[in-house]
């Protein structure tokens, strides 16, 4: 890979604009349809997952009430947008279970009651709310390819943006109802807006960029890093753009559109909130993270470390309830009530290297081996670099790392790879540099093609299961879950496919299930016995311990609970399963179990 990035054909980074020939159009309209034909049609089979319900009634909320304490720990835009399609249809909602109270998470048994209330009905208003979000992807999907082509070419604009399209971990959460593609999405969207304000600093770039940063910061908190990162990054771009015109004047002209993006973003926020306890004083606010409550904030009197301070009539320029969001949000992180997992190991917090050990495994090593040639054309490239592409790639990656370390630093829980869900865009543009080989056919181009080949291929293997994605290196989705588990394989998405298994295997009745998620699958209408009954606990035991006979009979065990994941069960309380091999699967987070007599046994 001797050729550098600074050769004609994908040296287009110092031009204003990109002329895109038709074909590269027509390249692009096919892949964008090509991924919203894979995600409408995953939506279709899979069954809500464990948060989903969750998300759904918020937004139902937020339109019906105009309030969002409801899922607070997430801002409303991706919840609205889901629920805007069930507004036209006669959907029932349930909200005997809502209350508040500082910490308050009801939501979940809302959700619970929503699918009760519909019954099998709510498949397709989960199906309607998972389309609607389907937009998403696709804006993603576009600026992957937009930011890809005005770095590197059109060739590497289409790289990162079959990246994208066929990404297993994009394809596994752009088809669910979660802010996390949104999130993903207008993160890379707002982040090239600013980008191109940079390079041409306007009053109109810094509207559209302060307005798109509003947007960002309504899908989730994640975003909240760029108020802290632009700033820096603008310094930087100042100092590493040394002009004649480098006077003051441009320096306060370019601030004040700085700060006028920042004011738009804050504005947007409240408009998304409906400006609903916006400059609410700070020593008013009941916080339930110890960050928040301070030393002392372990009584009901004593919930804010502002409240005796000189800041407490200070009025906070943000709704209450995206403030309060945070706080949970942090609270949750900094305790969480159920154990982390990690490669068969259990324990009450989690590991900085989590994270990068979850992307070694859940990251096709197609995409593995085009990040090493990227890595290694970066390296050439730099040695004719004249300073302005390393600001470029700087201010393309910043965002990428702040969020992957600052995601990592949080270790009081790990269990969601989705966390870093937010890097890939900015991964795949940086890695579809490694496209300028294409200009003529060698054995460069030839290694190129292959890698990409090879990380699409890995994740069409697995569709539309790509929520269980693990690549090779741990023997994809069977191996998996011997080294992660929750949403990075069992999110209790596959309930429609044991459906499917047992209306094509009458003879497995009655079917013991023991699913990990927020609803009762009977109201999908499944036909199930629970598993197990409790049987007498022996003295010599800790009384905390459950017993459940396994008699000969058929079984259906989510995969979180064999690997002894204690969630509404004792921590191990079916793991003997590790013990008895599945004759079958549904998709890759149900196994199914037939036991025989001689196989009958005690799990603990």
């Amino acid at each position: 890979m001797g050729e550098s990035l600074g050769e004609s054909e994908t040296c287009l980074a110092t031009k204003s604009s990109v002329a895109y020939p038709r074909p590269v159009w027509v390249a692009v309209i096919v892949l964008l349809i090509v991924q919203a034909g894979l995600l409408a049609y995953a939506a279709t089979r899979h069954s809500p997952t464990l948060n989903e319900p969750g998300h759904l009634v918020a937004g139902m909320s937020h339109w019906q009430f105009g309030q969002f304490e409801l899922y607070r720990v997430n801002p409303p835009l991706s919840h609205m947008v889901a629920a805007l399609p069930l507004l036209a249809t006669d959907v029932k909602t349930d909200w005997n279970d809502f209350y508040d109270a500082p910490g308050a998470r009801p939501v979940f048994n809302i959700g619970e009651d929503f699918v009760a209330a519909n019954g099998e009905r709510s498949i397709w208003l989960f199906t309607l709310a998972r389309w609607a979000g389907i937009p998403f992807s696709l804006l993603g999907g576009y600026f992957c390819f937009r930011w890809g082509s005005e770095l590197y070419g059109n060739a590497a604009g289409l790289l990162a943006l079959v990246l994208w399209c066929f990404s297993p971990n994009i394809l596994a959460h752009a088809e669910l109802v979660t802010p996390d593609m949104a999130a993903t999405s207008l993160g890379i969207t707002v982040s090239y807006a600013f980008w191109r304000w940079l390079k041409s600093p306007t009053w109109w770039g810094a509207v559209v960029a302060g307005l798109l940063l509003g947007l960002a910061e309504l899908t989730k908190f994640t975003w909240v890093i760029l108020f802290g990162l632009w700033p820096l990054l603008w310094v930087f771009w100042q100092l590493t753009h040394r002009r004649s015109d480098n006077s003051r004047q441009r320096w306060l002209s370019q601030g004040l559109q700085l700060m006028l993006q920042l004011v738009l973003a804050v504005n947007m926020i409240n408009l998304g909130y409906g400006f609903e306890g916006t400059f609410t004083k700070l020593g008013d606010f009941k916080f339930v993270s110890k960050v928040l409550q301070g030393a002392h904030g372990n009584t009901s009197d004593s919930m804010n470390r502002f409240a005796d301070s000189q800041w407490k009539n200070v009025p906070v320029p943000f709704p209450k309830d995206y403030v309060l969001g945070m706080d949970v949000q942090k609270r949750d992180f900094e305790d969480f009530a159920s154990p982390s997992y990690l490669r068969g190991t259990f324990q009450q917090r989690g590991w900085w290297y989590y994270y990068v050990y979850a992307a070694a495994i859940k990251i096709p090593l197609g995409t593995w081996a085009l990040i090493v040639l990227a890595l290694v054309n970066s390296i050439l490239a730099r040695r004719r670099d004249d300073g302005s592409r390393f600001a470029d790639t700087f201010v393309l990656l910043a965002p990428a790392v702040v969020v992957f370390v600052l995601v990592s630093s949080q270790t009081g829980f790990s269990h969601h790879f989705r966390y870093v869900l937010p890097c890939f865009p900015f991964l795949f543009v940086w890695i579809s540099q490694v496209a300028h080989v294409f200009g003529r056919w060698s054995w460069k181009s030839g290694l190129v093609a292959a890698a990409l080949l090879w990380s699409v291929g890995s994740s069409l293997w697995t569709y539309p299961h790509n929520l269980s994605y693990f690549n090779e290196l741990v023997g994809g989705p069977m191996g998996g879950p011997a080294h992660l588990i929750n949403s990075n394989v069992d999110w209790g998405q596959d309930l429609l496919h044991l459906k499917s298994w047992l209306k094509s295997h009458p003879d497995a009745k009655p079917m013991h299930l023991a699913y990990y998620g927020y609803y009762d699958p009977a109201d999908l209408g499944l036909e199930y016995t629970a598993i197990p009954k409790k049987r007498p606990v022996d003295d010599n035991k800790q009384s905390s311990s459950e017993q459940f006979a396994l008699k000969p009979g058929w079984y259906a065990v989510s995969v979180n609970y064999v690997r002894g994941y204690p969630w509404r069960a004792p921590q191990g309380a079916y793991a003997d399963f590790q013990n008895i091999t599945p004759i079958a699967k549904a998709g890759y987070s149900i196994y199914i179990y037939k036991i025989d007599g001689d196989d009958t046994h005690a799990v603990e």
